[in-house]
């Protein structure tokens, strides 16, 4: 799987961790940045990462930030962006299922490096479950 990723300055460390955890687990991971933790604007970067998306329909993204909530919300301004702010599996499988979430977002202070591991791991594994979930999708 390809994963575009990025985050703010309160993501840096987990941002890190999860590049190195989806490379050791054979994805191709494109870091949009940025790559200190000197200050910056999260919508900056979630917007790269939405547009990324948009642009390589192979793709699914990853936001991080403090709380995961200000990405979820900057990159879902972006038509056929659906991004999923995910606290566990059990979130990140429905996302994925319920949801056809393209964008997975967390916090680097809500979430430690163990759940974020299990978060990808549902997310990696699931798959749209189409059926009825498709007419809720094309009300979004």
């Amino acid at each position: 799987m390809k994963f575009y990723i990025g985050t703010d300055h309160a993501g840096i460390e987990l941002k890190d961790y999860t590049v190195e955890l989806l490379k050791e687990k054979g994805h191709e991971v494109i870091d949009l940045g940025p790559f200190s933790k000197d200050r910056v604007d999260y919508p900056d970067y979630a917007h790269k990462v939405a547009e990324s998306v948009l642009k390589d329909s192979t793709a699914q993204g990853i936001l991080i930030c403090g709380s995961g909530i200000g990405m979820s919300m900057a990159a879902n301004r972006h038509v056929g962006i659906r991004a999923a702010l995910c606290h566990d599996a059990y979130t990140a499988m429905v996302a994925r299922g319920h949801n056809d979430a393209n964008i997975l977002c967390f916090g680097e202070r809500i979430i430690g490096k163990g759940v974020a591991e299990s978060i990808l791991d549902a997310w990696i594994a699931g798959s749209f479950d189409g059926g009825r979930h498709c007419g809720r999708i094309e009300k979004i």
